[in-house]
């Protein structure tokens, strides 16, 4: 039997127990008061198998912010490339000195089994198909700025809910905290099987009845590599779903516009929408570096 992960390790949110997300969104709230040096000595090793920009950025700066040294391994610039395992690359940055290691990885539970290999905390920052936890505890850090509570939200989450590891973080979220949520977007993006994802979830459809009366629109990107092969009609997708300033207007007045990013302006929301007053897509971006301060504190020991 393969041991447990180290202590402080993140590896999704449909495993977090309640009381954990509500404590590392206080103490994300804490750090964007007032970050402390709290970290310093500390290394920390961001292991990418996939490109990304917001989310390596974000703990880069956060861990930099908090004290701590970092070092960014990309698989095209590694001795990954030549074919040496997930386990003995963790090997590797453990024996040279990570304390802690954030990953992403093509492969749904890549993390999860790195975790049980190593004794250092692994913070997962994207599995395949399958989580990306920090994404949705800063998207709750952000509704947070916006709305008193989480609880009893109508939140609409619309796009290919299918592909996306922020859906299924951010409704594994949202439910563990009672907000009410409804999936919207064609039956090859958004199957009837995703409301067995938790309890209460809704779909529709119609993007109109998603968002009537919502707290908070959540657009997801239209992933065209992952398209093929399946019937997607891009110009029909956009005629349906795409959010607009009139369809905006059905939500209440105080919503919200939310995307992980990167957004396709003119695919999944027109411009106007992505520039708009409710619009609060960037600061879901500068949200991140706070969260994921407070995500590598909790991991290294030092959240307070």
């Amino acid at each position: 039997m393969l041991p447990r992960p180290a202590a402080g390790s993140l590896l999704g949110i449909e495993t977090l127990e309640l009381k954990d997300v509500y404590r590392i969104l206080g103490d994300a709230k804490r750090m964007q008061r007032r970050a402390r040096p709290m970290l310093r000595e500390r290394r920390v090793a961001l292991l990418f198998y996939e490109a990304s920009t917001r989310t390596r950025v974000s703990f880069e700066y956060a861990a930099k912010m908090l004290g701590a040294t970092t070092t960014v391994i990309n698989a095209t610039a590694s001795s990954i490339e030549k074919g040496e395992s997930l386990i003995d690359t963790g090997y590797t940055i453990m024996a040279l000195g990570a304390q802690a290691i954030v990953i992403r990885h093509p492969s749904s539970g890549a993390p999860q089994l790195l975790a049980r290999h190593v004794d250092v905390p692994v913070i997962n920052a994207g599995d395949g198909m399958h989580e990306h936890p920090s994404q949705a505890l800063l998207d709750a850090l952000t509704l947070l700025r916006h709305k008193k509570n989480l609880k009893g939200l109508q939140i609409a989450i619309i796009g290919d809910i299918y592909h996306s590891r922020v859906a299924r973080s951010s409704i594994h979220l949202l439910s563990k905290v009672g907000a009410k949520v409804t999936l919207c977007g064609p039956t090859e993006l958004v199957p009837e099987v995703a409301a067995s994802l938790a309890k209460g979830l809704r779909i529709t459809r119609h993007l109109e009845e998603a968002v009537r009366g919502a707290d908070a629109v959540m657009l997801l990107r239209v992933q065209k590599e992952r398209l093929a092969g399946q019937k997607i009609d891009l110009h029909e997708y956009v005629e349906r779903y795409q959010m607009t300033a009139a369809r905006l207007k059905l939500a209440k007045r105080d919503a919200v516009v939310m995307h992980p990013g990167p957004i396709i302006r003119g695919l999944e929301l027109t411009a106007e929408v992505a520039d708009c007053g409710q619009s609060v897509i960037v600061d879901e971006v500068r949200n991140g570096v706070a969260m994921r301060m407070a995500v590598l504190a909790k991991a290294l020991g030092k959240a307070k």
